[in-house]
C-alpha cells in the first residue's frame, strides 16, 4: 500500500542516534553508524524522529510499504516499560490518531500491563515535529451566532459559517485511514469549486468530510487512487461526492474516483457535481 513513511539520506546522516531514541515505535536502530528503518510496519509516518535530527537528514515521503501494525508496535516495546509505553500513546494521540491510540489501549487492558493511561485522556497535545500544517485534526464545524453551540464569539452568519470539521483537506496530505473518515459521507472536490460556487459549505461539505485535488496540475495523481480505495476499503466510507468545474479538464477527478471504485473490495455510491464556470450546478446525478 502507498502510504506516509519516513526516508533518511544516508549521505547526511552522522549517526548520532537521536533519532533512534526519539522513536519510541522501535522502527529505527543504528547500524554501521547510520540510523535505518528496520523494519516498514514499525514506522507510523509521522515524524517524531524528524524533529530529534540535528542535520535534517529525515523526511517523510509517501511510497509503497508495509501497512503500520499498532500491535506489533505494543509488542516490541512492552518490555521497555509504562513510560515507553505512554510516550508511544501520547504521541499517537498528539497527531490524533485516536484510533491507533485506543488499538494500544485495547492491547495494555488485554494483556494486563501495569500502565497508568488516565494521563491520556487530558494530555494537552504539544506541537509536533515535522510541518505543523499537514499535522491531522478533527473539530467541530463552527456554528452561527444565535445558536447555543458557538464555542466563541464570531461574526460570521447562518449563511456563511465553516463546515469544515478537519484538517488537513489536500488529498496528497490527508491521512486515507484518519479515524474522522470511519464511516462517513466523503467529499472530493476539484480546487475552483469552492470559489465558483458561492454556497459551497451549506450545499455540499455539511455533514461531510473534505479532501481537495486539482486533476490537471496536482502531481502523482495515481496516489490518489490508492488513497480513495483505502478510505473505500479500509476507512469504511459511506458515499463518495465529486464536485467537479464543467470545463473538461476536471472530468479526470471523476475518472480517479471510478478507478478507485474499481479497484476497491467494497462497492460504495458515487455522486457526480458539475459547477459551471458562472457558478450554477449545471449537473448531479450518482454515477
Amino acid at each position: 500500500m502507498k502510504r506516509n513513511i519516513i526516508a533518511i539520506d544516508e549521505e547526511l546522516c552522522n549517526g548520532c542516534g537521536n533519532c533512534v531514541e526519539g522513536c519510541h515505535e522501535g522502527a529505527l536502530q543504528m547500524i554501521d553508524g547510520k540510523a535505518r528503518i528496520v523494519s516498514e510496519l514499525y514506522c507510523d509516518g509521522l515524524g517524531a524522529c524528524i524533529g530529534e535530527c540535528p542535520v535534517g537528514a529525515i523526511t517523510i515521503e509517501e511510497r509503497e510499504a508495509e501497512a503500520y501494525d499498532e500491535d506489533a508496535v505494543m509488542e516490541r516495546i512492552a518490555p521497555q516499560g509504562a513510560k515507553t509505553i505512554l510516550a508511544h500513546l501520547k504521541h499517537l494521540k498528539d497527531h490524533g490518531e485516536t484510533k491507533l491510540m485506543q488499538q494500544g489501549i485495547d492491547y495494555i487492558k488485554k494483556h494486563g500491563l501495569d500502565v497508568d493511561i488516565s494521563s491520556l485522556r487530558t494530555q494537552v497535545a504539544q506541537k509536533p515535529a515535522g510541518c505543523p500544517g499537514s499535522m491531522t485534526r478533527s473539530f467541530a464545524a463552527v456554528k452561527p451566532v444565535g445558536s447555543s453551540f458557538s464555542p466563541v464569539a464570531s461574526s460570521e452568519t447562518a449563511t456563511n459559517h465553516s463546515q469544515l470539521t478537519h484538517w488537513p483537506i489536500q488529498l496528497h496530505l490527508l491521512n486515507p485511514q484518519a479515524v474522522f473518515l470511519t464511516n462517513e459521507d466523503v467529499i472530493i472536490a476539484a480546487d475552483c469549486t469552492a470559489f465558483a460556487y458561492a454556497d459551497f459549505h451549506n450545499r455540499f461539505l455539511k455533514n461531510k468530510k473534505l479532501a481537495i485535488a486539482c486533476p490537471k496540475l496536482d502531481s502523482h495523481k495515481e496516489v490518489y487512487v490508492e488513497k480513495l480505495v483505502t478510505m473505500i476499503d479500509a476507512s469504511l466510507i459511506n458515499t463518495l461526492t465529486v464536485v467537479i468545474m464543467e470545463v473538461p479538464c476536471c472530468g479526470g477527478l471523476l475518472q480517479l474516483a471510478k478507478m478507485a471504485q474499481e479497484k476497491a473490495i467494497r462497492k460504495v455510491p458515487i455522486k457526480k457535481v458539475v459547477i459551471g464556470i458562472k457558478g450554477k450546478i449545471v449537473d448531479e446525478s450518482w454515477v
